[in-house]
């Protein structure tokens, strides 16, 4: 008989307490976290497990109060089966809401006075991770904290569970369907190596937003009441996220922190620059979260360079780096593109080349081209175009995301230079 969500969810689950001495749960405080807790307790319980599994639940200071308060209950109510670290760090945190700040610092000491709310007693801060180092982004301490776990616990192999789902995004279907480029535990398509001995599991993503709603109704877990107020706010059900306020997918939803919690709003405004600009405007074009125009007597590409005149230079050489890598990858090496995309930019005469081999495991075909101005075909999202790097200028998309950059070279090397000098300093 074909098996439920629910029912694979826990069969996975039952793999894991079977394979692994080591296991914990990275926590948000969001809707998927807290069902894939509420399943892994379940499952304890159910079986009688007398082990204890750790949780690891990074605080970033600026959050809504129902997410506080919903964290500390579901932490208390399961802590004969948990060890809880709640991680307070000012390492750096990606922000979108303004042209002059790339990056902002939960629980910075040099802006105490301006906290959102007291750090939490009992937390795990920097002073007890001695890799921590003023120049590490969060996703990279993400790695290094299981690493260190691992460690801490002397295990043979651990496995952090991961609530995200493939419906969510298209990253996180890559997630799961691209492991091709990672090793998985045995063949189980549903996890990931990180590290030596030390994987992800990802036992919900074939879960729909219905089924986690689902499953909160027919267990009676206990979830994050945020989402009720969401719901009363009239935000659509694929749209209540608990996430970083000032990350590009949460520029639209900023200004509800005003209406939900007012207090916090008070403080997050004298926090992070631009918090109330991206409020007022997060949802409209002027940064393009909506169909923008082109201003009258200007081509994309001359707007986008009026865009750029009017950036810190420290902020413009950053977009201008990251335009010149693209340009160079898309002159020689080409990026890969569905076969409709190819026939429409031929039938528009635009000059392309095409090649027949693709180092990616894909079956589209490379194209080289030099940048348009604008196309518009299918798969405008997948070629290069001055217009969609004005839509990042104008998000404050400093990573460029919405282009489907990825780090530039020098980024990576520098990058894998701290990874591999804090892990060299874990292991001693």
């Amino acid at each position: 008989m074909k098996k439920n969500v629910y029912e694979l969810a826990m069969q996975r689950i039952g793999i894991l307490f079977n394979e692994f001495d080591n296991i914990y749960i990275s926590f948000s405080g969001g809707k998927d976290s807290g069902v894939m807790l509420n399943l892994c307790m379940q499952y304890m319980r159910n079986n009688n497990l007398k082990r204890k599994i750790g949780v690891f639940y990074m605080d970033y200071e600026i959050q809504y109060s129902e997410t506080v308060k919903y964290v500390d209950r579901v932490l208390q109510l399961n802590s004969d089966l948990i060890e809880v670290y709640h991680v307070c760090m000012p390492f750096k945190v990606s922000t979108c809401t303004s042209m002059h700040q790339t990056y902002w610092r939960p629980w910075d000491d040099d802006s105490q006075e301006f906290w959102v709310r007291n750090m939490p007693e009992n937390c795990y801060k920097k002073e007890n991770f001695p890799f921590y180092n003023p120049a590490m982004w969060d996703s990279e301490f993400y790695i290094l904290f299981s690493q260190w776990y691992h460690l801490l616990k002397k295990a043979k192999k651990t496995c952090c569970l991961v609530g995200i789902r493939t419906q969510e995004s298209f990253h996180r279907w890559r997630t799961i369907h691209s492991n091709k480029r990672y090793s998985t535990y045995h063949n189980l398509k549903w996890t990931k190596q990180v590290s030596e001995n030390i994987y992800n599991a990802y036992v919900i993503y074939d879960w729909l937003t219905t089924d986690v709603w689902t499953a909160n109704g027919r267990f009676e877990w206990d979830y994050n009441r945020l989402y009720d107020l969401y719901y009363h706010a009239g935000v659509p059900l694929e749209k209540q996220r608990v996430a970083s306020p000032f990350l590009l997918a949460a520029q639209e939803s900023l200004h509800l922190y005003r209406a939900i919690d007012p207090d916090t709003w008070g403080k997050m405004i004298c926090r992070v620059n631009g918090v109330n600009f991206t409020a007022l405007y997060g949802n409209t074009t002027a940064v393009a979260q909506k169909k923008i125009t082109l201003p009258a007597g200007y081509t994309w590409e001359s707007y986008m360079y009026f865009l750029l005149s009017t950036l810190p230079e420290e902020t413009r050489q950053n977009y201008l780096k990251k335009l010149a890598v693209s340009i160079n990858f898309w002159r020689k090496r080409g990026g890969c593109l569905p076969e409709k995309t190819i026939e429409k930019l031929n039938d528009c005469g635009i000059k392309i080349e095409v090649l027949n081999h693709s180092n990616y495991n894909t079956a589209k075909r490379p194209v080289r081209m030099e940048y348009q101005d604008d196309v518009e075909v299918p798969g405008f999202k997948y070629l290069p175009t001055f217009k969609r790097m004005c839509i990042c200028i104008l998000r404050n998309d400093h990573l460029c995301k919405y282009m489907g950059f990825a780090m530039t070279k020098k980024e990576m090397e520098n990058r894998k230079k701290i990874m591999d000098f804090y892990q060299d300093m874990i292991h001693e």
